[in-house]
């Protein structure tokens, strides 16, 4: 059985080696060794794949296991023959077992049973790749039973993650409906790794995760991706804010890694006219396709200003390249990540899939949104560690209004905006997680606190017995020097052990320096899209 399992996927090996160099949605072609040279070329690649193959197996220490030579083992980041050829190509092919095909599945269902939390392969202090807590998702088993952002996991049910890949351990997190799994953490600050029992339950993760009026008129709405629901979830939104009075939006899609196209489209859809390009795309053996505003705004053109850093992705970059070169929003924040590569998904024989580049995309004025990966390894792609960063994009591109943008690898942003790392001793503070065990212990002698809760001396007062019970080292000037960020960080740690994570999530974005700086570049905003319409008037547009 296993020999005609390994004959199989040596077929399909095969098959996708031609992909690569054919295409498989591509014009039939009828090729012969004469009409094409490449073929001869093709043939020798695979009659020395099958050599070397042969060897190994006949003459190997130990006996192979043909799956494990072809996909990896299950439970490693180890590379077998198909994922390591994939990864010659781009940073974003990829081939998915079974499990991992499901649980990609789920995921853009935006639906699992698990804990709630979303995990990324990180560098920790020891160097080394571990599964680590980006976040906790709101009102989950993991957020109720106090996991947080940057926390590392040492174990699940008992079984060590070092070495397991980011789909092996996601797929141990999961499980049946009210399940129990056990989940140890090592957190910054904490000498002794925490044990936590987590009760699986139903997770459905919200795309539009916060949403609020920010100030009269004003909206607020944060997507933190695209799935199946995204549009959904953002046309009940913009109703309920249009029913009071929606004057302006800030859409923050500063962290978003993007996600289903389609969604993308129908987001951007929203903002746009009938009938303006959003984006295309194509490749080698994939023509060009183009997707433009179905529906349209119906001409409500209130100023919209849009967030991005570094590690907004694809779909969500899809939106804010459309929007920029339309001049329908101010982009403010960082360059974004840079990922512009359309990967078609492939289902494979065993439930396994295959995600293949196959095209590049687009924004409406012509810019090429993949930033460069040749000559860099995984780690440093994903870290941001390139040799030259995307900031010094230098392709010049015109939006409708006749202001240039900058093309060539992410999103530039039409205002930048960084905050800059913490300073040696708020970054002692987190390390320690200084605000979430004072908020504990503040609320343990204070027992609850008002919505409009503000520290004030005497909660000052308390910290720095804090920190001193807790041995932090600290100076007089570092109390001083730092009061704002001490006051608005207990803050934000006491209301939402207090209120819950929603409650947090708006005060934190109504404190947050970039959305602040946002609100008053809305009339810029307001500008873009009135300079756009002359324009193109003058040129006789429509």
């Amino acid at each position: 059985m296993k020999q005609d399992r390994r004959l199989l996927w040596f077929a399909i090996l095969t098959v996708v080696v031609c992909a690569l160099l054919g295409g498989i949605y591509g014009s039939r072609v009828e090729a012969t060794a004469d009409s094409d040279p490449s073929n001869s070329d093709i043939d020798s690649s695979l009659r020395r794949f099958t050599r070397v193959y042969n060897a190994v197996q006949q003459n190997y220490a130990s006996p192979l296991d043909p799956d494990e030579c072809l996909f990896g083992p299950p439970d490693s980041m180890t590379v077998g023959a198909i994922p390591g050829m994939l990864r010659t190509l781009d940073p974003h092919s990829n081939f998915f077992s079974p499990k991992a095909f499901q649980a990609l599945r789920l995921d853009q269902e935006g639906k699992y049973f698990g804990v709630g939390m979303m995990i990324q392969l990180r560098v920790n202090q020891a160097n080394s790749l571990t599964p680590t807590v980006l976040y906790p998702l709101a009102g989950s088993p993991a957020m109720r039973a106090g996991i947080r952002t940057g926390d590392s996991i040492v174990d699940v049910d008992h079984r060590p993650t070092a070495g397991l890949s980011i789909d092996r351990v996601a797929d141990m997190l999961r499980g049946a409906k009210g399940t129990v799994v056990n989940v140890t953490i090592s957190r910054p600050g904490d000498r002794k790794p925490l044990n936590f029992d987590l009760t699986r339950a139903a997770i459905s993760e919200e795309s539009v995760s916060v949403a609020f009026m920010i100030r009269p008129g004003i909206g607020y709405i944060q997507l933190r991706n695209f799935d199946e629901t995204t549009n959904r979830e953002l046309t009940k939104t913009l109703r309920k804010m249009q029913s009071e009075g929606l004057s302006g939006l800030i859409l923050d899609l500063r962290g978003n890694p993007g996600g289903l196209l389609e969604e993308a489209v129908e987001v951007a859809g929203h903002f746009l006219q009938k009938g303006q390009l959003i984006v295309y795309h194509y490749g080698r053996s994939s023509p060009e396709q183009r997707y433009y505003a179905v529906t349209g705004n119906h001409g409500d053109d209130y100023p919209m200003v849009v967030l991005i850093n570094s590690d907004t992705a694809s779909a969500a970059e899809i939106v804010t390249g459309a929007l920029q070169d339309h001049d329908r929003a101010l982009v403010m924040g960082e360059t974004s990540f840079g990922k512009g590569l359309v990967q078609t998904v492939f289902p494979l024989h065993d439930n396994a899939g295959l995600a293949l580049t196959t095209a590049h995309y687009y924004t409406p004025s012509g810019r090429l949104i993949q930033r460069n990966y040749s000559g860099l390894s995984l780690l440093d792609y994903f870290n941001h560690d390139d040799p030259a960063p995307t900031s010094s994009n230098t392709e010049v591109y015109y939006t409708d209004g006749g202001r240039k943008v900058y093309g060539g690898g992410g999103i530039t942003p039409d205002v930048k905006f960084e905050e800059g790392p913490p300073n040696a001793f708020q970054e002692s503070l987190l390390d320690h997680a200084a605000f979430f065990i004072f908020a504990k212990q503040y609320l343990a002698v204070h027992k609850s606190v008002p919505r409009d809760f503000e520290p004030d001396d005497a909660v000052m007062r308390d910290f720095r017995a804090f920190l001193e019970k807790q041995k932090i080292p600290f100076s007089a000037q570092d109390l001083k020097a730092n009061r704002d960020f001490i006051e608005s960080r207990t803050q934000e740690a006491v209301l939402t052990n207090v209120y819950g994570e929603q409650e947090e999530a708006q005060f934190s974005k109504e404190s947050d320096p970039l959305v602040q700086r946002a609100i008053q570049e809305l009339p810029e905003a307001a500008q873009l899209v009135s300079n756009a319409k002359r324009y193109m008037a003058s040129r006789g547009a429509n």
